[in-house]
């Protein structure tokens, strides 16, 4: 007999512990060999004052399996409380969250016939870095983060995805017109990674164009990658034009531990009715069945599933009048498939996962040195007047030591010098000061001065080049 794998596995909240058994139960009738070890996470973890959602224990189990099957969990309302999908993510490394969205027409109401997309997106950096600030009674700040080795990660995630699973293409999103530093890394990434996989037909799109041919013609696409924000939005997007966000599964993928799980919530009000879809968990392990090995298992289960559902065997979710044939809850769906163990779907295309390439290793990322140089800093600042030319006239006395003010910007816009009255400008200002020998000394005398002047210094930023290159932006209109 086959060596019994070790998961973890949560129940979560809501309608997780329904689904949850709904899912171990196919996996056990279909003879996955697992070795499971329950956790508790979600909701009443946080109510026990752990803002995290998760104890200690937990976490040692986590790192001693490196597997975890996980179902959906509430957090709480209220202040306090971090996302523990998030925190999973980040304290374990998954760096790749892997998203298949399918259209199983005719037997799923969907007007994309022949939907078959992953989205990979990346998973730790980006706005969900959820590093975040209030600047002044008005404006708040939250930092995106790019880095070129999680970029680079990602990336090539995604092409060694395409060459396991025989896909031919991978099309990268991002908005890289605008925000020219950050998206324009993961770009520049992207076009460098790609060259090393020259039997993989590449293409780049800007992120709203992009989103809008998925919407409307999703066959165009085979495998995206993109950056944390977009992924997590047209994830949900590419999921439910394929049918229903309740049908798809996903893998959080590090190189050290990996998590599965269904993409939606706990659903709490449908909690304990027998009601609730386990399709999005059920697949979901099934991508954990081929991270661990077991592809035949996997192989099983989801062709036994896509004959249940072409058989009309639907959950309310998805149950449609003169397409389903019968209307069942989380139990009945569970056996329903169990009995279609060793049965293949005869309209909807059959999967192969034995047959698929093993994983390769991963290629360490790159960390690049640079030469750096200090040309100033921007210092923001509070000043209720909304008036820059004002502001300008009190923080330009702060000028010395070969450091001078260039120019004030308000939400990104220059506004001084020459800045138009029809400008909107709110209560945070940016005040660029920059010199030709600027030193940590300099700019750190210049902040004195300010503060001298009776100004409130909200935030700063070294300006630096690097390697000869501004490390900087410019203000719209600069």
């Amino acid at each position: 007999m086959s060596k019994l794998i070790p998961i973890t596995v949560a129940n979560g909240d809501g309608i997780g512990p329904e689904i949850m058994a709904a899912t171990l139960h196919i996996l056990k009738e279909a003879g996955a060999r697992l070795d499971i070890e329950h956790i508790e996470i979600g909701e009443k973890v946080y109510l026990r004052g752990n803002s995290a959602g998760i104890d200690p224990s937990s976490w040692e189990s986590l790192r001693r399996t490196k597997v975890f099957l996980k179902a959906p969990i509430t957090t709480p309302q209220g202040g306090g409380f971090k996302s523990l999908n998030v925190t999973t993510r980040k304290t374990l490394g998954l760096y790749a969250n892997v998203r298949p969205c399918v259209s199983y027409h005719p037997f799923v109401r969907t007007k994309h016939h022949k939907m078959d997309l992953v989205i990979v997106r990346e998973n730790e950096e980006d706005c969900y870095a959820g590093i975040e600030y209030r600047l002044s009674p008005n404006v708040m700040e939250t930092l995106k983060l790019i880095s070129r080795p999680g970029s680079e990660k990602i990336v090539r995630y995604a092409f060694e995805y395409a060459l396991q699973h025989n896909r031919k293409k991978v099309t990268c999103f991002t908005k890289d017109n605008i925000m020219k530093m950050t998206d324009g890394l993961f770009h520049e990434v992207f076009d460098e990674v790609s060259a090393e996989y020259p039997g993989i037909v590449n293409e780049h799109w800007i992120v709203d164009i992009g989103a809008a041919k998925m919407a409307d013609t999703p066959e165009a696409f085979d495998v995206i990658v993109m950056p944390n924000l977009y992924g997590d939005i047209l994830s949900d997007v590419a999921a439910q034009i394929a049918g229903s966000v309740g049908l798809a599964g996903s893998s959080n993928i590090g190189e050290h531990c990996a998590m599965f799980e269904a993409i939606h919530g706990s659903a709490p009000r449908r909690a304990g009715q027998n009601l609730a879809n386990p399709s999005g968990l059920l697949l979901g392990a099934v991508l954990m069945l081929i991270h661990i090995g077991q592809n035949d298992i996997a192989e099983s289960v989801h062709n036994a599933w896509m004959r249940t559902l072409e058989d009309g065997v639907h959950t309310y979710d998805v149950f449609t009048e003169g397409m389903s044939k019968e209307k069942v809850g989380t139990k009945e769906f569970a056996e329903a498939v169990v009995r279609r163990i060793g049965q293949k779907p005869e309209t909807l295309k059959a999967v192969d996962y034995t047959s698929a390439k093993r994983a390769g290793k991963a290629k360490p990322p790159t960390f690049v040195h640079a030469e750096t140089k200090l040309d100033g800093i921007d210092v923001y600042v509070e000043w209720r007047s909304r008036m820059p030319n004002d502001l300008a006239t009190a923080i330009g006395k702060a000028d010395g030591d070969g450091l001078a003010l260039q120019m004030i910007s308000n939400r990104g816009q220059k506004v001084w010098p020459d800045g138009f009255p029809e400008t909107f400008c709110t209560d945070s200002f940016r005040c660029r000061f920059v010199g030709p020998d600027a030193t940590p000394k300099k700019v750190l005398d210049l902040q004195r001065r300010i503060v001298d002047l009776g100004l409130d210094i909200c935030k700063t930023e070294y300006l630096r080049q690097f390697d000869g290159k501004p490390g900087y932006s410019l203000a719209q209109g600069q």
